[in-house]
């Protein structure tokens, strides 16, 4: 591992526009350079790069960052090893601490594997040069359609029938047994050692960073107690629902079309390929799990999810694809006609016609869902209930409430169902509690509450600029009475969403709230690089997107013509003024649940419930009338 102080030189000294200009061609702009996005298809210029800031933006796409992550997201590289790649550019030792006697012998374990995987798949592709290979093998490939640059790009290969080819191999050329056993190549029974793939053509699974983890091997027997396809077992180095075939090769068309289109085999992949459409990934065969979802994310929030036109497990596979929902993908899916899969229709068409194909026949997965099991519940409204429950599910947990409502609306007019009966059913899922006991003393309000559906984010516009006044002056001073303690920015924001037991319903801004709280108290805190070059993607975003904010904001001209009032100069007011604001938003959407719970009570007839909520809401109404003085009047201190 690289030690913290290592990481840190490398990001003092790796400067944003020396390292973009490696990949991009740059021209200056004012303070800032202007570029060709590297990320997205683009003929006019919208990528900045911001040395003063350390970061790059594209507004056309919306990528940003820092220097590694641009080096991440350019090259497909990991976090470790894209800071190996600049320590290398700028001459840096790279210094790892030393690892304890368990993380030593597993990274052994690991490495050893990984060696005897590599030199099993250029064994397997020396194999299908064979006259054996060619005879058995490659006129199988050949028979499917795969050109020889498909074949070489995939590195497929060919284990042959003897019974311990490999074996014998691997062995005689210094490879340890146990290794060839862990990472399942060789099969140790009481015949002795042999090989797992044995006459099987052979599909390599690569990692991410392009090393051979896995293998899977289809026979070309017609044997049917042989299994058609075989896969290497769970080991150290591979864990299949943490891996999708073909990301390898797709990553760059992925993230550069903002688009995966995932499939189930490996020979589906290879026909896109073949066909010119290289960004996409398959499941090999596996439930799709998190962590793969996780994967593609990384690359590209939209996913197209690709059925046989005659598959059977449709709707089998349909609470999985919830999953994908619940990361917060854009999820479309795609029928196929009957007969076809991805493989041989991919073969019968051009990139262009199948994309606009894809384009012209993909539907929303609700809308999908939807039209696939309405079919089922015909003259049966139990049936239909049973439905609408299981579309309101998958909505639920969707994150966006805007794509939610889209959502909503749609399913009503397709099932014929009030929108307002699909709320309701959301709702039921959605809220886990009620409003929270008031205190006594108005300085100490609490003023969160358990928010329902409609009302999720609401406070996002408030939220944000708190976020934006700790990011650029969380460490300026916002108080210095003669006497008394200085007091910051970013400790003045915390208190006071603190001390009043405020939290934000957008999961993004608690997130940052509870990490602004967490590391401020750390000595020689810089929140804009610590939130910049934060390894969590969403963080670093948020950081960048007001970092890289296009105009200078909140510029208050005076009566006098010829001077600037800046941001900076009204600290003292705006923060404040922001911080009552957001208070009073959040009151007022206490004093709903309170309306709606005496509503809910007077219609029930449970009046002895209702004396409490009129104390409360008289309580909240006299702080909400407090703050709104105080927000009408310029704050003395």
């Amino acid at each position: 591992m690289i030690d913290q102080s290592t990481i840190q030189r490398i990001f003092d000294t790796a400067e944003i526009h020396d390292v973009v200009s490696d990949f991009v061609t740059l021209k200056k702009r004012g303070v800032n350079y202007l570029g060709l996005c590297p990320f997205h298809n683009e003929k006019t210029p919208s990528f900045i790069v911001s040395p003063s800031k350390g970061i790059y933006k594209c507004f056309g796409c919306g990528k940003g960052g820092n220097a590694v992550n641009f080096v991440m997201e350019v090259e497909q590289l990991s976090y470790i090893d894209a800071l190996k790649y600049l320590a290398n550019k700028y001459s840096i030792p790279v210094q790892e601490r030393e690892l304890t006697p368990t993380e030593a012998r597993k990274k052994n374990e690991r490495e050893s594997m990984l060696i005897v995987s590599n030199a099993a798949s250029d064994y397997f592709q020396e194999r299908l040069k064979s006259d054996e290979g060619k005879a058995v093998a490659l006129s199988y490939f050949k028979e499917r359609g795969f050109r020889d640059d498909i074949i070489e790009k995939f590195n497929l290969g060919y284990c042959s029938e003897q019974w311990d080819g490999f074996t014998k191999y691997a062995l005689d050329k210094g490879y340890q047994k146990e290794y060839l056993v862990d990472t399942g190549l060789t099969i140790d029974s009481e015949k002795g050692l042999f090989d797992r793939f044995r006459a099987r053509v052979i599909f390599p699974i690569h990692s991410i960073a392009g090393k051979v983890i896995a293998f899977g091997g289809r026979t070309l027997k017609t044997d049917k107690k042989t299994a058609k396809y075989l896969n290497s077992p769970e080991s150290l180095i591979y864990h299949k629902s943490r891996v999708l075939y073909g990301l390898f090769q797709a990553k760059r068309e992925i993230v550069q079309h903002d688009r995966c289109y995932l499939v189930e085999g490996y020979t589906d992949v290879l026909s896109f390929h073949q066909s010119g459409i290289e960004n996409v990934v398959a499941s090999s065969g596996t439930s799709l799990t998190v962590d793969q979802i996780r994967l593609i994310k990384r690359f590209s929030n939209n996913v197209t999810i690709i059925y046989d036109g005659d598959s059977a497990g449709i709707k089998a596979s349909l609470r999985g694809i919830d999953l994908v929902l619940e990361q917060g993908l854009n999820v479309k899916v795609l029928l196929l006609p009957d007969g076809e899969d991805p493989d041989s229709f991919a073969k019968s068409r051009s990139a262009s016609e199948l994309t606009e194909y894809i384009q012209n026949n993909e539907s929303d997965f609700i809308v999908f869902k939807t039209r696939l099991l309405i079919e089922d519940t015909k003259g049966d409204p139990i049936l239909k209930a049973r439905l609408i429950s299981s579309i309101v599910k998958s909505i639920s947990i969707i994150p966006d409430s805007i794509i939610r409502s889209v959502y909503i609306r749609e399913c009503s007019s397709l099932l014929k169902v009030d929108e307002r009966v699909l709320y309701d059913e959301i709702n039921k899922i959605k809220i886990t509690g009620t409003v929270a006991a008031p205190v006594n003393k108005p300085r100490n309000t609490p003023v969160t509450t358990n928010s329902a559906l409609q009302r999720q984010y609401q406070c996002d516009a408030e939220e944000k600029m708190l976020i934006r006044y700790l990011i650029l002056y969380g460490n300026e001073v916002l108080f210095d009475n003669e006497g008394e303690e200085q007091v910051y920015v970013g400790e003045y924001i915390i208190e006071e969403i603190m001390s009043d037991n405020l939290s934000s319903d957008n999961p993004l801004y608690q997130k940052f709230f509870t990490e602004y709280h967490r590391n401020s108290t750390q000595e020689n805190f810089d929140q804009k690089r610590f939130f910049r070059d934060n390894e969590d993607s969403e963080l670093r975003m948020l950081a960048v997107d007001i970092l890289s904010e296009q105009y200078e904001l909140s510029k208050v001209w005076t009566k006098n013509e010829n001077f600037i009032e800046t941001e900076e100069m009204k600290l003292k007011e705006l923060v404040v003024k922001n911080i009552n604001e957001y208070k009073q938003k959040k009151i007022g959407i206490v004093l709903k649940d309170i309306d709606n719970q005496i509503k809910d009570y007077e219609s029930s007839g449970e009046i002895e419930n209702i004396r409490q909520l009129i104390e409360d809401k008289m309580m909240y109404q006299k702080i909400r009338a407090q703050l709104a003085k105080a927000i009408g009047h310029r704050t003395i201190f």
